[in-house]
Order: C-alpha cells, then structure tokens, then sequence
C-alpha cells in the first residue's frame, strides 16, 4: 500500500536532550500502525510534530505523497491529521455537539446555529456507534463515551489520519471493546490510525503493523504475522520478557494485616476475610466492577468499612480515615497517580516529602534539612529522572510520575504497602524498575497487597492471589495454583478456595 502518511529522517532535540534521531515512519489509508516505546523513547514527540504541537529540527514530512510544513495545529487539522490525547481535551461543561464542532460553529445570520450543530453531530456520533444527545452535557458522560465524542470531533474535520495515545488507559472492558469495533470500522473506511499504547495484549488484537522507538531511534517493525508480545518486548528494551518477574517468594512473617466480614460500602452484602503477612506480595485479581479498589480504599480508610474487623499488626482499630491507617505503618499508591497521588503543579522535592510533613516539622515550621535528605534520598533509590528535586512533575514521564508516588510513602518506611495498578500507563521499562523495586520491599519485610488488571502481573509477581466476583473474594490461590485459567474461573463467579 502506497503510504498517506510518511516522515523521513525527523530530528528534534530540546536543552540537554536528542529526542528524535532520524526516525522513519509511515502509516496507510486503511491501516493500524502501532507505535510502541517506553517512556522517553520519542513517541510523544513524534506524534506532537506529525500534529503541528511541536516543529521537526530535520527531516521531511509527506502527506498524500506530497511533501507538507506543519506548523501549527490548526494545519494539521487541515491536512486531515488528528490527535486524540490520553488525557481529554474536552470542555465538559458544554454539550457533545458544542464540543464536536468547537471553534468552527456552524452560523446561520452570524449567529450560533444549534439546530444544525445537533443534525450534524448526530451524523458523527452515529458513525462511532455512541447513543446519546448532542445536547447532553459532556461532564455527565463516562470517559469511555467522552473518549468517543473525541473521535467523532476528529471525524467532523474530516480526519484522514487518527493518532490514538493510550486511548483506553482508564476505560472498562466494555468500553474497551467498543472503542475497539470503532477502530476497525474506521479501518475499514480507510482511516490510517497510529494507536500508541502500553497493553501490548491490546497491539496484538488490533495492529496491522508495529513500529518501534527506543531513545529516540527506529529500533525495529513487526508485520502482522510477527506480532507477539516478546517480540515486541524485545525491540523495546533489548532483552527477554523472563527477565521481567524474577520473583523469589520469601517465608512470610507475621500477619500485619488482618480483616474479619469487612464490608464495602461498594458491596455492602458482601463480607472480606484475609490475613496478609510480612514479606508476602499478594495479589488481589478480578473484572472489572469486582471492587478491588474499593477495597483497598476501604482498608486505607478512604471510605470507611461499613462493619467487620481490621487488624493491623495485632491491634484491631477503626480505620475511619487515612490518617489512622498511616499512623499505623500502612501506605496507598492509588490507581490515578495525577488526581489522587500527585499534586501536579509542585515540584518533585515538595512531592515526594508530603507525607512526611508532619513527622519532619521543626517548631511546627518546615523541616526544608529533611526535605532535602528525604528528596536526594528517594531521587537515588528510585531512580527517578528528573533534571532536578525543583522539577515540576507535571513535566516528568508517566513511569517517574509513578516513581514519585511510590517515593513518597517509602520516606514514611511503611510496613504494609497497597498497591492499585501500581504499572498503569507506564512503560515496560519503567513496570521492571518497579516490579524490582517491589520485590526489594518484600525482602526487606514488608507486607504487599496489589491490584492489577495484567494477569502477567497477578501470575508473575503474587505469593498468593485473591480474586474477586461482585464484591466478594470468590477464590484464594497459592502460588503454585495460579493459572490464567484459574484465576479467570474465579473472577467470573466460581467460588471456592482452590481450582
């Protein structure tokens, strides 16, 4: 297939930083291309200069077999190139019809023409198989519908090619397949799509090619029938998957954490029983909608349990904040790092000493000698790339967003760690560097509760998993009991405590 879209030999670099070196890329009418890399190699980059956000230091860009300046957004629109961002840019207090058609307003007598927003808008939300009012307002629809009407936008400006970054990173499994019957029908209409993604699971199913990026070079392309998940893993860091989980399961400790007919008030029929002991890393698998987080928020005090016990360390207490259970030596790394984990807009020194902030006063002023330590401390342990403690962490990757986090509530030496989808939306790179990381923490004591939706996850990292059906814990199994068929059978409702 002649390419509608190729770039040759792009370059681009920032301050201290060679981001692109001679990428080759190319994408055709029809096609899915999948754009695969860790965390810093060149991806987003690419994607901004193909979308006029950023220009090209070197290189040629040919659309349509001619070659093209893209200097702005506004002409990237124009030459039919979209960019869907992970996270959405949509103004959620206006309607799906005014966000579809914003900024080009159809007018009728120099006045806003909503009769013909709404006509046309339905045109576009039919085409992504979305059943809603272009009047509703988008702050009331799920981000799996919210993700569709960003489609349907790219779609009114006639969008020849369709680059998807992470597209379903926080969406549900129906969503998921949804947005997934949409991409090959739009396949099928001869829309080239780039979909960037880190669920390789997903690539596999979707992918008609993959091409992929490391440090910013072309390390390597796979036809469809080459797509597996080593090989790609392969091309994206140099190594074999097995090297990824070398769990080595430690003799478990005392039980740290205990919990007696807890209940949620997600599943408020519905009664948890589980010990957790020093050293062990327990994973806590199931479908989504099975109230795995809901759990973990309930043991952190989030959202208070509406009845049973919760033990810590052998003392029973009433867990009715967070402050109650952090006070005992337990630590939450949530599911949204940037919503509920971060603040954002604060550098990567004030992140990571948060916590502690209350341990480290000085005559009740900021203790900025800890800070500091607890800082170059964590910055070292982590690994965390970051050009200072200064940084503001809005500017760092996804996977040292990630590294922050965890930092924070290592500074506090917890002795129980929850964990909800600790790898999400990060590379293959930075998910080693905390699986290691992970298994370091478990040698030294302490006690891990994990949820993940990556059965690799579940299978490759847990002592023992417990999975979950509709609120309830449908199934434990040991280590040696764990299969993707077992654990399957349990989340879809077979109880029992072994396959």
């Amino acid at each position: 297939m002649s390419s509608l879209l190729e770039v040759r030999g792009i370059e681009k670099s920032f301050p201290g930083v060679r981001a692109l070196k001679g990428v080759q890329f190319a994408v055709s009418a029809g096609e899915v291309v999948a754009l695969l890399g860790e965390n810093g190699a060149g991806k987003s980059t690419l994607m901004k200069i193909l979308a006029g956000v950023q220009a090209p230091d070197k290189g040629e860009i040919q659309v349509g077999g001619e070659t093209v300046s893209i200097r702005s957004v506004d002409e990237g629109l124009g030459l039919g190139i979209a960019l869907i961002h992970q996270e959405l840019n949509l103004a959620t207090n206006l309607t799906v019809g005014a966000n579809i058609f914003l900024g080009r307003e159809p007018r009728k007598a120099g006045v806003i023409d909503e009769r013909a927003i709404s006509e046309q808008a339905a045109v576009f939300l039919e085409r992504v198989g979305l059943d809603v009012s272009a009047a509703m307002l988008v702050k009331d629809l799920s981000i799996g519908k919210q993700q569709l009407v960003e489609i349907a936008k790219a779609l009114s400006i006639n969008a020849k090619v369709l680059i998807m970054d992470e597209p379903t990173s926080s969406l549900s499994q129906g969503e998921t397949e949804r947005l997934f019957k949409v991409v090959r029908e739009l396949r099928n209409d001869g829309v080239a799509i780039i979909y960037i993604s880190h669920r390789l699971g997903e690539v596999e199913e979707l992918a008609d090619r993959v091409v992929v990026l490391r440090d910013g070079e072309n390390a390597g392309e796979l036809s469809r029938d080459k797509i597996n998940h080593n090989a790609m893993v392969s091309l994206m860091v140099g190594r074999d998957l097995s090297q990824f989980y070398s769990h080595k399961p430690q003799e478990p400790g005392e039980v740290m954490l205990s919990t007696r007919k807890v209940r949620t008030t997600l599943y408020p029929d519905e009664e948890i029983s589980f010990d957790l002991k020093a050293g062990e890393i327990v994973g806590v698998a199931g479908l989504v909608g099975a109230g795995r987080t809901e759990l973990l928020e309930t043991l952190f005090g989030i959202d208070p349990a509406l009845g049973g016990e919760i033990a810590i360390g052998g003392k029973t207490l009433a867990v009715t904040d967070p402050s109650v259970a952090i006070a005992h030596g337990m630590a939450f790394v949530p599911e949204d790092r940037k919503q509920q984990g971060l603040v954002i807009e604060m550098a990567v020194a004030e992140n990571l000493s948060l916590a502690s902030l209350g341990r480290d006063q000085k005559a009740g002023r900021l203790n900025f000698e800890a800070e500091r330590n607890i800082t170059e401390g964590m910055i070292k342990k982590m690994q965390i790339k970051t050009p200072s403690s200064r940084q503001v962490v809005r500017y760092l990757s996804g996977g040292n967003q990630q590294k922050v986090v965890l930092g924070k509530w290592l500074a506090m030496k917890p002795g129980i760690l929850l964990l909800d989808e600790p790898t999400r939306g990060i590379d293959i790179g930075a998910k080693r560097e905390i699986y290691a990381l992970v298994e370091q923490l478990a040698e030294q004591g302490v006690a891990i509760l994990f949820v993940s939706s990556e059965m690799e996850e579940i299978l490759g990292m847990s002592d023992r998993a417990l999975v979950m059906h509709e609120g309830r814990l449908s199934g434990v199994l040991n280590r040696d009991e764990l299969s993707e068929e077992a654990v399957m059978q349990f989340a879809t409702g077979r109880d029992g405590d072994a396959p």
